[in-house]
C-alpha cells in the first residue's frame, strides 16, 4: 500500500464522523437556538468529532472491522453525546 492509499483510507475512515458532526451541530444550533446561543460552533464541532471518533474506535475494537451497522451506530451515538456534553453539560462560559 502506498502512502497515498494509506492517506485515502484514513480519510475515508475519519470522514463519516466529521460529516455527521457537522450535520448534528447545525441541526442542534437550529433546534436549540436559545440554549446553545452561548456555545460556539467550533467547540460543539470539536467535541462532536472527537466523541464520534471515540465511538468509531470502540466499534472497531468491538466488531473487528469497519462498515458494520454497529460501528456506524456507535459513531452517531458518540457524536450525539459530544454535542450534549459540550452544549448542555459543560457549556463554555
Amino acid at each position: 500500500m502506498s502512502a497515498i492509499d494509506l492517506l485515502l483510507h484514513l480519510g475515508n475512515l475519519l470522514m463519516p464522523a466529521i460529516g455527521v458532526s457537522m450535520a448534528l451541530v447545525l441541526l442542534g444550533k437550529l433546534l436549540w437556538r436559545r440554549a446553545l446561543a452561548s456555545v460556539g460552533w467550533a467547540r460543539l464541532l470539536r467535541w462532536a468529532v472527537l466523541a464520534g471518533w471515540g465511538g468509531m474506535l470502540l466499534g472497531l475494537l468491538w466488531t473487528g472491522r469497519d462498515g458494520k451497522i454497529a460501528v456506524h451506530g456507535l459513531t452517531v451515538a458518540g457524536v450525539a453525546v459530544g454535542v450534549w456534553w459540550a452544549g448542555f453539560v459543560r457549556p463554555a462560559r
